[in-house]
């Protein structure tokens, strides 16, 4: 039987974290974490590894970047998850693709017009193995947390990794496109396959995808049988959770993230409901 989709069409006061809070759960013990830059020449992969500070095995979280790269906020997201028990990395795909710069601030167009899909998804696989080998990270507990353009790579990368065990998209940049050497495989196929609980965030003012290709990818979700939420703000735009996007609505980013947080909760940490 087909698991049932959750529509939240309108944002709930209640969800919105106060003023000045950390956008961490308040609800929960916080942890002391320790930090890491990586560099690919010294550890393997390139980006921002934040963790709990304990030798207990626990979750692993991948997030994967937007267009403009790996932004403060990214870190933030990472420490942040760290403090609710999450070894986190932010794995900078452009690094490991061998583009150099400190920023990637406004070059995402053109970076995916150089790079194709599969080179992005193959260091995609090799940040996420990175992360389920470290010895304080259950292998058998990973997920993903993607932006805009990571949200459209992770969709293949989760299609391709049944291992994954929750996978939440923020806005993901899917068009309805031709299937081309760029971008060889469309979400809409690759969504019906995926095998694990899916949560889905998108506004109505989403500039890039559009209606249809929002009730696409609904279905296709849908289908796939695995658990799925879909959360839908009419009012909200592409970028809403990024400071560094046009469209950044910090009301919107609190309101969304103890959303994300209980998922991975429910997903990552709570035994599965037999």
């Amino acid at each position: 039987m087909t698991a049932p989709a959750i529509i939240v069409p309108m944002p709930h006061a209640a969800a919105q974290t106060r003023p000045g809070q950390s956008k961490t759960n308040p609800r929960r013990k916080q942890m002391r974490i320790a930090s890491k830059v990586l560099h690919r020449d010294q550890d393997g992969v390139s980006g921002f590894l934040a963790y709990p500070a304990t030798a207990a095995r626990r979750p692993g979280v991948l997030v994967l970047h937007h267009a403009n790269g790996v932004t403060a906020d990214l870190k933030t997201t990472a420490a942040d998850l760290a403090r609710l028990g999450y070894a986190t990395l932010v794995p900078n795909l452009y690094h490991m693709l061998g583009v150099a710069g400190d920023s990637h601030i406004g070059r995402g167009a053109e970076l995916q017009q150089r790079l194709n899909d599969n080179e992005f998804l193959r260091v995609i696989g090799d940040a996420w193995r990175f992360l389920a080998r470290r010895a304080d990270v259950d292998p058998t507990r990973t997920g993903i947390i993607a932006h805009s353009m990571g949200g459209r790579l992770a969709v293949p990368f989760a299609a391709d990794t049944p291992e994954l065990r929750a996978l939440v998209l923020y806005y993901p940049s899917v068009r309805d496109e031709i299937e081309t050497a760029l971008r060889p495989r469309h979400a809409f196929d690759l969504a019906r396959t995926i095998k694990c609980p899916s949560m889905l965030i998108y506004g109505g003012h989403d500039h890039i995808a559009t209606p249809e290709t929002r009730r696409r990818l609904w279905e296709s979700f849908h289908a796939n049988g695995q658990p799925f939420e879909w959360h839908f703000y009419s009012h909200a735009r592409h970028g809403f959770a990024s400071p560094d996007s046009d469209g950044y609505q910090p009301e919107m980013a609190s309101i969304v993230w103890p959303l994300v947080t209980e998922f991975l909760q429910r997903a990552l940490v709570e035994p599965p409901v037999a």
